[in-house]
């Protein structure tokens, strides 16, 4: 969908913004292994085979509904949510925050359908990477499928691929709400960025729960306040050449197609080069 097209559509939701000279549009990621209260993959987070999944899907709803009460009074002028979690099957066009648009459906762009007319990025329910002491659910992109992730040989997980492909956008990440490990995965890379830190890990899948209303009314605060500091926030930019490296599990091992910009290390390494994190990381993404 052209950038025309979507902001049509937030016109619809939020009429008086429209109005407004300049647009401070909001992306939205989201993802259930982070929202205060899950902790369990059997329990809650597969949705044909959880008995709790849609216990844990409304608690998702409610943190996702905070965060665009936030950001709408911190100055937003739309938000775009994206259902990441297992193939957009957690979140509703029923259930969402009336003023925010919804990005459901698969298969989406490689870049989630970023792209340059955005003012921010925010992640809501995001866990750490594979690895991370102490990260509830921690994994990278595949729980089974991929053990350790680096571009340019810094360490990465969902969280660094996203804020670094939103900063080949100019898009600054402004905040996030999971896991304390999660939020010091993204202020490792962005430490000016907004975390509301809603349950902290006692081990990976067990932790400290804030109770569901607590930890909407902090994602709403920090979301409020992430916008209102919009200008303070600088974009991560990578200068290229970039090179992602995906070591995969014993498990989860892929195979791919050797070309130009891909080639396999070992048994389950491989490496994708580009001229940029975007060309670098949509020849890992389009083997799958």
């Amino acid at each position: 969908m052209s950038e025309a097209q979507v902001d049509s559509l937030l016109a619809v939701l939020n009429p008086n913004a429209a109005k407004g000279e300049k647009q401070k549009k909001v992306f939205m990621i989201t993802d259930l292994e982070g929202v205060s209260g899950v902790f369990s993959t059997e329990l809650q987070c597969e949705p044909l085979e959880s008995p709790r999944f849609q216990e844990a899907r409304k608690l998702l709803t409610g943190e996702a509904n905070a965060a665009v009460d936030g950001l709408l009074e911190g100055g937003a002028t739309g938000v775009v949510v994206w259902d990441g979690h297992d193939s957009s099957r957690s979140l509703s066009a029923l259930d969402i925050n009336p003023k925010a648009l919804l990005l459901t459906g698969q298969p989406v762009a490689p870049t989630l359908e970023l792209d340059s007319s955005y003012a921010a990025m925010v992640f809501v329910g995001q866990h750490a990477m594979a690895g991370a002491m102490n990260g509830i659910l921690n994994h990278s992109f595949s729980s089974l499928g991929v053990e350790n992730m680096w571009v340019n040989n810094k360490p990465v997980g969902e969280i660094g691929v996203r804020v670094m492909l939103a900063g080949e956008f100019n898009v600054p990440t402004i905040m996030l709400s999971g896991d304390t490990a999660a939020c010091e995965e993204l202020h490792a890379l962005v430490p000016q960025a907004e975390c509301a830190a809603v349950k902290s890990g006692a081990s990976r899948t067990a932790g400290f729960m804030l109770p569901h209303p607590a930890a909407a009314a902090l994602i709403k605060k920090t979301a409020r306040r992430a916008m209102e500091r919009l200008g303070e926030i600088k974009p991560y930019r990578m200068q290229g050449p970039v090179e992602a490296k995906v070591q995969f599990t014993t498990r989860g091992v892929r195979y791919f197609q050797a070309r130009e910009g891909v080639e396999q290390i070992d048994e389950r390494t491989w490496v994708f080069r580009g001229k940029d994190i975007q060309d670098a990381w949509t020849k890992y993404s389009s083997s799958l």
